[in-house]
């Protein structure tokens, strides 16, 4: 859910556009995009909080919200917020004031409506007219509905302490403090508890909380990933691998002195990437999961859904790796024990929001670490489609000295050997890259110190073991390693720019 708060780029558009222009634009693009169905889940996913607690149910006006959260706007925006707010987690929207002449506006704004319209009219002639239309109408003197103009979190959310309290925001909010605003004031209005004793749990398996199971996941990921770079610096082939290729280490060399040192850079490589995913949901599972994230869950989920298929690249390359496969077949189970329940009861403390400088240079180096995940994406949609196709890119071929018909001439089985890795090798970026955008895009709160640290050392099993050994084998083509550098540089300058906000302490603190 990015924390899109004020930032000098919106504030030098609503210099050029005007304040209320600027306002309209920005309500029409979040109305254009959550028209369509798969806009709307977009923005939800985003933005939205889609499990208010109950306790903030209620009602304006007569008429039922499940959020006793919304915005108030004039007339002249009315079409495209009744369209815009569903997805981001607004409870109603009140147009106001309409007048006479107003009423075709807004009758017009309420067709299709998917949440709740209330109506403050400035005459009775309005009203009478539009009542067929709308869902209820209120009044300038209702005490237990609150106009906020101030975009801090804060404030709306103290306003909702108050049991029949209904905070509308007035439209420069959305400009001020972003799209997310929603979300953020649920969740700092939403009631959290202790964390479970251990004794309260028990030994069985079947009670453990649901970042246990999570928790196990990113340890085994770990430990299989430092398990397969100590094969790689050791034997590099196991006897399964030799019984596959009729070759043993020695011959491999012999046939062709820089096949060895190839093998090892593509298993280090993944090695570093399943040591990233580790720590990836290790981070999900004790700052998300357990603290009863929503979205924490969503992440881990998203993640092993496009990081277990994988395994079956093998239907392509032909080649079955029994580790490989047991390592999945243990952890998976785990992986559903995780994901199927809910999380528990929220627990999170959020810290009051910070220094504006502070926010606007995490803002961009939030961006910057959307960008990292976006482009380790891409990387990994290639090599997996490299791995199962061509297998080799012309970098590759130039540093072994070779070509794909020589490799296949000297054993018809090397290529197959070679694509399993390189196919599992873009499997698993597929499935960090997932983790580490949703992570960055809906993790990032002030005060939330473990998404900096689990960002951190995801970037630092990732990132620096290719550079290793890419290095130590001689394999320092500028071409091939460009993507790294770069994303080196982006996740590093991301970092250093978010670490002041993500791992600040406010007066209540952020840890359970």
């Amino acid at each position: 859910m990015p924390d899109w708060t004020y930032h000098p780029l919106r504030g030098a558009a609503a210099a050029v556009l005007g304040r209320r222009r600027s306002q309209r634009t920005a309500l029409r693009l979040l109305a254009s995009i959550g028209s369509r169905p798969a806009g709307a889940r977009l923005i939800a996913r985003g933005f939205g909080h889609r499990h208010p607690p109950e306790r903030l149910a209620g009602e304006i006006a007569g008429v039922p919200v499940t959020v006793r959260l919304g915005i108030s706007v004039p007339p002249s925006l009315a079409r495209e917020t009744v369209r815009a707010m569903p997805p981001l987690g607004a409870g109603v929207v009140e147009v106001a004031p309409v007048s006479a002449a107003d009423v075709e506006t807004v009758r017009k704004a309420a067709v299709g409506r998917s949440i709740p319209l209330v109506v403050r009219a400035c005459d009775p002639e309005a009203e009478a007219a539009l009542k067929p239309y709308v869902d209820g109408f209120t009044s300038g003197d209702d005490p237990h509905v609150v106009h906020v103009s101030d975009p801090s979190v804060t404030a709306a959310a103290t306003a909702l302490e108050e049991p029949d309290a209904v905070v509308l925001a007035r439209p420069g909010v959305l400009v001020e403090a972003g799209p997310g605003w929603f979300a953020r004031v649920t969740e700092a209005a939403t009631p959290t508890a202790p964390a479970p004793r251990l004794r309260d749990v028990g030994r069985d398996p079947r009670r453990w909380p649901a970042w246990w199971w999570a928790l196990l996941v990113g340890l085994g990921m770990t430990g299989a990933g430092l398990g397969a770079a100590a094969i790689t610096l050791g034997p590099v082939l196991l006897w399964y691998d030799r019984d596959y290729l009729g070759m043993t280490v020695h011959q491999l060399h012999a046939a062709n002195h820089h096949l060895v040192p190839f093998l090892q850079h593509d298993r280090i490589t993944m090695a570093g990437t399943m040591a990233s995913i580790g720590a990836l949901y290790t981070g999900l599972a004790v700052g998300g999961i357990r603290r009863g994230w929503p979205w924490a869950r969503e992440v881990y989920l998203l993640s092993g859904a496009i990081g277990f298929p994988t395994l079956f690249y093998f239907l392509a390359t032909g080649f079955v790796e029994p580790l490989h496969t047991a390592t999945a077949l243990v952890l998976f189970p785990m992986f559903v024990a995780a994901v199927r329940r809910t999380p528990h009861t929220p627990r999170w403390h959020l810290t009051p929001e910070g220094p504006e400088p502070e926010r606007r240079r995490a803002l961009t180096g939030q961006l910057l670490l959307i960008v990292t995940g976006a482009g380790l994406f891409a990387g990994g949609a290639v090599i997996s489609v490299v791995g199962l196709t061509g297998v080799f890119v012309p970098t590759d071929l130039t540093f072994l000295g070779t070509s794909t018909e020589a490799l296949e001439s000297l054993n018809p089985r090397l290529v197959p050997f070679v694509a399993h890795d390189r196919a599992g090798l873009g499997g698993a970026l597929m499935s960090a890259a997932v983790a580490i955008i949703l992570l960055s895009a809906w993790g990032w709160r002030r005060g939330e110190a473990w998404v900096f640290w689990t960002l951190t050392a995801a970037a630092s099993a990732g990132f620096l073991p290719a550079i290793v050994v890419h290095t130590a084998i001689h394999y320092t083509d500028f071409i091939h390693l460009a993507p790294v550098y770069f994303g080196i540089a982006i996740t590093g300058t991301g970092l250093l720019l978010a670490r002041p906000y993500l791992c600040a302490k406010g007066p209540t603190g952020t840890q359970d």
